[in-house]
């Protein structure tokens, strides 16, 4: 379970520098008390949340993974499925949150566990607007595990 620190703590998973700077902005212009963590990609997401190396040794347990589909090194169908098999993530709910809209990403994410699939709109105002949905949805709907 994930001990409750006052804030709510988001991983998000995204190799676009543009677009972690623009969902980073909209996590934080939010009411609730967020934390965001923020890797590049798939193999420093699953380091980030096993705890491994220097860099992760203080890494906290993230209430939401917010997680991109077509990263480098490990993309992120890869990492879904690993952190869907590991007894020890797989309560973390994790978004997809990406540029793709085919049926297949949408079909393959919710296969390998996915508990929601975001399409990023292209538009900033919208964006701002869907990344504030799903962290209400998140936070102040669901209920999530401690």
């Amino acid at each position: 379970m994930t001990e409750y620190s006052g804030y709510f703590d988001i991983l998000l998973v995204e190799d676009d520098p543009a677009d972690a700077a623009l969902a980073q902005h909209a996590l934080k212009e939010s009411a609730l008390k967020t934390r965001v963590f923020h890797v590049r990609d798939g193999i420093e997401c699953l380091r980030f949340l096993r705890r491994e190396g220097e860099d992760f040794a203080k890494a906290t347990r993230p209430h939401l993974i917010l997680l991109d589909l077509n990263m480098p090194r490990m993309d992120g169908r890869e990492v879904l499925e690993t952190i869907k098999a590991d007894a020890n993530l797989r309560e973390i709910p994790v978004v997809v949150l990406t540029t793709s809209d085919f049926e297949q990403d949408v079909l393959r994410s919710y296969d390998l566990g996915a508990n929601s699939f975001v399409t990023k709109p292209v538009d900033i105002d919208q964006f701002l607007t869907v990344m504030r949905s799903v962290e209400n949805y998140w936070f102040n709907v669901v209920t999530l595990p401690r």
